[in-house]
């Protein structure tokens, strides 16, 4: 199998699944040549309906949602694994961003100030830093944060909060709250976040 200059992951929101992302992918592979973009399902059923799901969501809160993401964080990483080997990047982690929304959002922005994915970028759509202290990301991270200033569901204040806590603990970020967007990735976005990936994994923009 060929080896692709760069690979792209798209995480999920919870109830959803990699397909919901596809279209993101197709934009990008446009924008992106020569990158290789998958959309893998979450490793768990949605507890709340149809869908997948990163960890439950289910009586969350403040207090418990950092220790839920840690219990994931084994079946996440065994994901994350299984695309980077069936594409070619075992050992390459300097070739691949993590991209997520909402829930996929939060656990892009864990590997990342884990430590445990020293990826070349993390791109997080309407979503919150909620991994416990201490913090540890990997030297020369880069992340983009990307919120509406009308999310219903996180709110922007989420984006803004986890951009000066990275930024603290030496990561490189940048931030954009949208005004008059809810929870979604809107066109603006998406564009904001090929340009930003295009830099970092260095890809000429195709217009």
């Amino acid at each position: 199998m060929s080896i692709q200059p760069s690979l792209i992951i798209l995480l999920h929101g919870v109830g959803s699944n990699g397909e919901d992302l596809a279209h993101l992918g197709d934009i990008w592979l446009e924008m992106l040549p020569g990158s290789a973009i998958v959309a893998p399902n979450a490793p768990f059923a949605f507890d709340g309906g149809s869908g997948y799901q990163w960890f439950s969501i289910a009586g969350v809160t403040e207090a418990n949602r950092a220790e839920r993401i840690r219990a994931s964080r084994a079946a996440f990483d065994a994901t994350l694994n299984a695309q980077i080997e069936q594409q070619g990047f075992a050992g390459k982690l300097g070739q691949v961003a993590l991209v997520g929304f909402s829930q996929g959002a939060i656990m892009a922005l864990d590997a990342l100030a884990s430590g445990r994915w020293p990826v070349r970028a993390v791109v997080a759509f309407a979503g919150r830093l909620a991994t416990a202290e201490p913090l540890a990301p990997p030297p020369d991270s880069a992340a983009l944060l990307i919120h509406g200033a009308a999310d219903r569901v996180i709110p922007a204040a989420e984006t803004l909060l986890a951009a000066s806590t990275l930024q603290r603990h030496g990561v490189e970020v940048e931030s954009h709250v949208e005004a008059a967007v809810d929870h979604t990735i809107s066109p603006e976005g998406a564009l904001t976040a090929a340009a930003f990936l295009s830099r970092r994994l260095a890809i000429p923009v195709q217009a």
